[in-house]
């Protein structure tokens, strides 16, 4: 048999397949294509996906944060309130997804500086903030302590709106890292006993919640009251209550949904801080309590009576939040969400409470991309601090604690906390996880990254000045007088001084008082000294170490 024939035999049957496979009706082709319904992608999305790479160049951005939501925990959601051929509204509808890494540092000891493979929401947290890796406990200082600058404070300081929303206290650790800087994350207020150095008796920067006064977010939503009704130890507010000081720095001050549907304006003149919980929110599903054998008995969640009005829900507040910062502003802004108590029900086994905040962040999810979607500027970015111990098994462990609720599919799903014991916290986990984006710089996600890459991501978004300190270069002090009789009022003016929160003036070295610098600029009041004579004033940024003087003379 000759080479040509032998080929023509082989190729023969293949032409016919092919032929077959043309020939085939369309109905015939569907079926093939749909695989009994599983098929999620029936068509090739390769220009879908080219049409969704923009260069990292957004207006806005968007940092939505599931507290300990892991690929489990969202499958898990999934599962229970689509099915698990559905998709979550939001979540699952961000276009580019990547994973990151999560490791902290070893703060001391032979280790310092190495991997910690299973960390905790201070030290991630302070990773996408602050672009550092630290330890774990730490609020944006690196493994020696020292404050590292957040993007929200980056931000702020470039002249970009900012809020912080969260349905945790404020002060916990993913909100509070963006805007303070302690070695332990327990530094809630003046009261903690954890402060340490950290305290202003001690000469340090504050608690947390003094410290949010001082980043002076134009939004600040959530729950912590309790630590704001505490009294200041030291510092120009000491003897005033932390809400007392935050009124008389101008804040507008909201504390039910009524009030905050109030509130037109947000700025730096009249910053917005709602707080609307002594502690964390509650839930939005009642709990369930996980037992061993306790996924034999399939049960189905039901809305906790005591969850707060919609109008307070996290996609709620995210709508407010947006609303607040879109307007009169120039640059933009940046905004971080929380959806805070996946992890803190995941920690207490309560499979319906983790399902409902993962559904509730969801919905914020959901509320930030239709915005996105609708301004073509802005970068929503989708991901969580730290991975969590929830599994779906298939039976029910002999030894752990477990959980089976019936989902929308009709079919029980069984849920295993296998990392404590009853009445225990359950662990983190060292997993990777998902990290998803839309809009100007999203394709950054993609891949494999780490969690300090996010940081550099939504900087580069925002084409961000990351040395703020030059930002005051320009600061310049004038005087209401230069020449002025003894005992006479002047007013000190500052301006220019962008790179700056707070700024002090002096005279000589007798303080003149400290005042929050809004836009970069501050007034002084002053009474000239009695003795005739020339006199320097000083004004010095308390985060550039600028000082500008000026000298006026007495008569």
């Amino acid at each position: 048999m000759s080479e040509r024939t032998t080929r023509s035999r082989f190729l023969l049957p293949a032409a016919i397949v092919a032929a077959a496979a043309i020939l085939l009706p369309s109905a015939a082709i569907a079926a093939i294509d749909d695989n009994a319904g599983a098929v999620r992608n029936k068509d090739d999305r390769t220009n879908a996906i080219k049409a969704q790479i923009k260069p990292s160049n957004a207006k806005n951005v968007i940092l939505l944060i599931g507290d300990g939501m892991g690929d489990s925990e969202i499958t898990i959601a999934r599962n229970y309130a689509y099915g698990a051929a559905g998709r979550l509204p939001g979540i699952d509808a961000l276009p580019l997804t990547g994973q990151y890494t999560t490791y902290s540092l070893y703060k001391d000891g032979v280790n310092k500086g190495k991997p910690d493979y299973v960390p905790d929401s201070a030290a991630t947290g302070s990773a996408w903030a602050t672009g550092t890796k630290t330890y774990d406990n730490a609020v944006s200082v690196d493994i020696d302590g020292v404050p590292q600058q957040t993007i929200l404070e980056i931000a702020k300081a470039n002249g970009f709106k900012t809020g912080n929303v969260s349905t945790a206290e404020i002060q916990d650790a993913t909100p509070a890292v963006q805007v303070a800087h302690v070695d332990a994350r327990s530094c809630y207020g003046p009261d903690s006993t954890t402060c340490g150095d950290d305290a202003l008796t001690a000469g340090g920067l504050g608690s947390i919640s003094e410290q949010l006064i001082g980043t002076r977010a134009d939004v600040t939503l959530g729950g912590g009251s309790a630590s704001f009704t505490q009294t200041a130890k030291a510092g120009p507010w000491q003897g005033k209550t932390l809400f007392d000081q935050a009124a008389a720095r101008g804040y507008q001050l909201v504390d039910t949904a009524a009030e905050l549907a109030a509130v037109k304006k947000a700025d730096q003149s009249k910053p917005v801080l709602g707080l609307f919980t002594p502690g964390n929110f509650p839930t939005r599903y009642a709990p369930t309590v996980a037992t061993v054998g306790g996924a034999n008995t399939a049960v189905t969640c039901t809305e906790n009576p005591d969850r707060l009005e919609n109008a307070l829900s996290l996609s709620s507040l995210t709508t407010k939040a947006i609303s607040l910062l879109k307007t009169n502003t120039k640059k933009g802004f940046f905004l971080q969400v929380e959806g805070a108590s996946i992890d803190k029900q995941d920690h207490a086994a309560n499979a319906c409470g983790q399902i409902g905040e993962t559904i509730d962040f969801d919905d914020a999810v959901k509320t930030a991309l239709d915005f996105a979607k609708k301004d073509g500027n802005t970068l929503v970015l989708v991901t969580a601090d730290h991975a969590h111990s929830s599994q779906i098994v298939d039976s029910t462990p002999p030894t752990s604690l477990s959980s089976a609720v019936t989902t929308v599919d009709g079919t029980v799903m069984k849920i295993s906390y296998g990392t404590a014991a009853a009445g225990g916290s359950q662990q983190h986990t060292g997993s990777q996880l998902r990290i998803a984006g839309f809009g100007p710089g999203a394709a950054n996600v993609v891949g494999l990254t780490d969690q300090t890459d996010t940081f550099f991501t939504m900087s580069r978004a925002l084409h961000l000045d990351r040395d703020t300190k030059d930002l005051s270069y320009k600061a310049r002090v004038t005087l209401s007088k230069s020449t002025v009789d003894g005992g006479a009022k002047m007013t000190i003016t500052a301006k220019n001084f962008l790179g700056d929160r707070q700024l002090a003036a002096s005279q000589a070295k007798e303080a003149i008082g400290v005042a929050d610098a809004i836009n970069g600029s501050a007034t002084f009041s002053i009474t000239a000294p009695e003795k005739p004579g020339v006199y320097t004033v000083s004004v010095t940024g308390a985060h550039s170490g600028k000082t500008v003087k000026v000298s006026y003379r007495v008569r």
